[in-house]
């Protein structure tokens, strides 16, 4: 498990409707009717490569989601051929991809090293394990969940937060529009990288336009 595989991903060609998010790739793709949704994804099923691969599938009206893998740090190099082969499927629907509308929300549950206990999110949420510190929802639908450590000398202060991550080029419209709808800003010395908010009550939120590219200067020059 390493970053090989999503810094491969971000920079082969071919994979423009993907966006890289907390949870992998994923790609949105716009139709003309729920039927239209649901035409595409039994083609995509059919697609080769697809069957087994894990690709997880979810239609919602118009719209086709799909989410190559569970997880950036498994994407592997099998990925970006599926990833195309998907996308040509799509093409031949006359289906559109929407990376505006990607993203991946998860809670990062903040403790000290010595009292993280992931076992109990997992019971609690009917989660499974996809690392040693995360919990998921084995259906695909739910929020990831995962386990942030916490320097033992610094007082504990939020004991959760919200992550969102969401395509690159969408990052900073994202954060306009939380700040329109009334939060504020806590901490933007990591942007584009990620943006930490709040909102009146002082819950924090992090807005992240990682892993998608948008803070590495390598992968974005070579786009």
């Amino acid at each position: 498990m390493s970053e090989q595989g999503w810094r491969e991903f971000l920079t082969a060609d071919g994979l423009d409707d993907w966006v890289v998010l907390h949870g992998g790739a994923v790609a949105v793709f716009r139709t003309q009717s729920l039927s239209d949704a649901a035409r595409l994804a039994v083609a995509i099923a059919e697609t080769s490569g697809v069957e087994g691969s894990g690709v997880r599938l979810s239609i919602d009206g118009e719209q086709l989601g799909v989410r190559l893998n569970r997880g950036v740090w498994k994407l592997e190099a099998g990925h970006i051929e599926l990833g195309r082969a998907i996308s040509a499927t799509a093409r031949e629907f006359g289906a559109v991809a929407d990376r505006a509308s990607a993203q991946e929300v998860s809670l990062a549950i903040a403790a000290k090293p010595e009292s993280i206990e992931v076992g109990f999110w997992r019971a609690a949420l009917g989660y499974s394990p996809l690392d040693d510190d995360n919990a998921i929802d084995p259906l695909g639908h739910g929020s990831t969940v995962w386990m942030q450590e916490l320097n033992p000398d610094k007082p504990l202060r939020h004991a959760m937060h919200i992550d969102v991550s969401v395509a690159r080029e969408h990052v900073e419209a994202r954060v306009a529009a939380a700040l329109a709808a009334g939060g504020r800003i806590v901490d933007d010395s990591e942007a584009p990288r990620s943006w930490i908010l709040a909102d009146r009550a002082g819950n924090r939120l992090c807005i992240c336009g990682w892993p998608d590219g948008s803070t590495l200067p390598e992968l974005t020059e070579s786009r």
